[in-house]
């Protein structure tokens, strides 16, 4: 009786054992259909209010991106270049733009591989040159590195971050920032090694040490997705000058009310 107990014991403890092994391997062929959401739609049915051109910018890998230019000014005014998160399209942030229009400023938002009717597949190394292709595409009409913001948005701020090392642009807005992909991953997946299994690890925290540029932080303490604690570590580790807008109310997504903002503006205007 003791042996039969012992058998059956053994053998729901090999069945859970395979039935984990079945969750990393799906987990690990599959992550990044879990990280990157393209046919996510929040749209809210939003009118862009400025002018805007739709743009097709080549990849150095031959993709071409979809993206939205709004030119206000190239020579006396900062150009945003908007980098967004992990999931939906350009008309997801058509609130954001309309707000950019407001200011002094030119912007151009791409469309990451994959999204928005773009070819090609997300990756961490394939979203790195999306963002030098834009960088390359303002530099081309004229624009100069030391007048281009980096605006990241939630996993966007992954690209702005990398990007930005070492280089003389004009400043780095990071919205709801990740200290890395592996730690986020841990909060949702706290029994899978992640730190082995992740492909796209996005690893702000020791990256933001290299920018050199004026960096603004925006981060919500009622942050569902990303810790804002994670924010917050990431305003530590920035070098100066450095400037946060920490809120209370806001969740992953960004409230764009007026103090919000009046910090955009103020960060902008400092930059001049």
């Amino acid at each position: 009786m003791l042996k039969k107990s012992r058998n059956i014991l053994l053998l729901f403890f090999q069945i859970i054992i395979f039935v984990y092994f079945l969750i990393l391997v799906f987990l690990y062929f599959y992550q990044r259909s879990l990280l990157y959401h393209p046919n996510e739609n929040n749209y809210s049915g939003d009118q862009i209010s400025v002018p805007i051109e739709k743009v097709k910018i080549n990849t150095e890998d031959n993709i071409e991106l979809l993206a939205w230019f709004h030119e206000k000014d190239l020579i006396n005014n900062k150009t945003i270049l908007f980098f967004h998160g992990n999931a939906g399209n350009l008309e997801n942030r058509i609130y954001k733009l309309n707000q950019f229009g407001d200011m002094e400023v030119n912007f151009l938002i791409i469309a990451w591989r994959g999204f928005s009717g773009n070819n090609g597949n997300p990756t961490e190394k394939g979203l790195y040159i999306d963002g030098r292709s834009a960088i390359k595409w303002l530099i081309d009409k004229g624009v100069e590195e030391k007048n281009i913001i980096l605006y990241g948005e939630s996993l966007g701020t992954g690209v702005a971050t990398h990007l930005s090392q070492n280089k003389d642009f004009a400043g780095v807005i990071l919205e709801t920032p990740f200290t890395s992909m592996t730690d986020a991953a841990k909060i949702f997946y706290p029994y899978i090694p992640v730190g082995i299994l992740l492909k796209d690890k996005f690893d702000n925290k020791n990256k933001v040490k290299n920018i050199k540029s004026p960096v603004l932080i925006l981060h919500g303490e009622a942050d569902q997705i990303v810790p804002f604690d994670m924010g917050k570590k990431i305003f530590s580790l920035a070098n100066e000058p450095k400037y946060s807008y920490f809120t209370k109310t806001d969740n992953h997504m960004m409230e764009f009310d007026k103090k919000l903002i009046k910090a955009l503006k103020t960060f902008i205007k400092s930059l001049n």
